[in-house]
């Protein structure tokens, strides 16, 4: 037997942690579609149907509601890149596991991924995207270094492309989340490729060509691992 609704007016009574629940999944939606600085507690307490008291209560204020917010995203955002980097998997499948899940995360969390993405307030921990990118980097790097040092590569330098990597998969997913005219898979295949083949033909010695060091005449590189 269904229950009847609540008469028009009646607030529907939460646990605590019900309604603190609630109030993220709302603030998490009004953050996501018009920033920070645009929402006001009074919107916050409107569209969750409670007085600000109650906001305030839970989280101290609007800063603070925001910072719970934040935080999940990046938590969530980090646990799902970090399992794409177990080490039992083979280094294509790595790389482009953690372009997929990116983009998968940010088509299924639009507003997540904008909370993340774009600058938090002052007030607010900078625990955002660049946070989750540079976790990236270093759990990229520990992947790559022994890898490079297998190739007979400097292993010393996987800091480098830890960054080059982590960084220009960062870039695509901020460039990917506002134009939307290359699928999700189409971008992916693209982005695995150039990472993937730059990285297989990589120099043991590369050596910049403009300042002073001479390249072959067709201009391949010279000395691929």
């Amino acid at each position: 037997m269904t229950e009847n609704p609540p008469p028009q007016g009646r607030r529907i009574r939460m646990s605590r942690s019900e309604r603190r629940e609630q109030l993220i999944r709302v603030a998490r939606q009004l953050f996501g579609a018009r920033g920070y600085d645009a929402v006001s507690v009074e919107e916050i307490a409107s569209a969750a149907d409670v007085s600000k008291p109650v906001v305030y209560e839970h989280f101290g204020g609007k800063e603070g509601l925001y910072q719970v917010i934040v935080d999940r995203e990046v938590t969530e955002l980090s646990g799902i890149l970090s399992s794409r980097m177990r080490p039992e998997l083979a280094p294509r499948e790595v790389l482009e596991g953690i372009v997929v899940s990116l983009l998968d995360y940010i088509e299924e969390n639009p507003d997540g991924f904008h909370l993340l993405a774009h600058q938090s307030p002052t007030a607010v921990r900078s625990e955002t995207f660049a946070t989750v990118i540079a976790d990236v980097a270093e759990q990229v790097t520990n992947h790559l270094a022994p890898l490079m040092a297998q190739r007979g590569l400097d292993a010393s330098t996987a800091p480098i492309y830890g960054q080059i990597l982590a960084g220009g998969v960062g870039q695509i997913g901020q460039w990917w989340s506002e134009n939307r005219g290359y699928s999700k898979e189409d971008t992916a295949a693209h982005v695995t490729n150039l990472l993937w083949f730059g990285l297989r033909n990589m120099e043991r010695e590369p050596r910049l060509v403009t300042r002073g060091h001479s390249a072959p005449a067709d201009g391949t590189p010279s000395g691929r691992g």
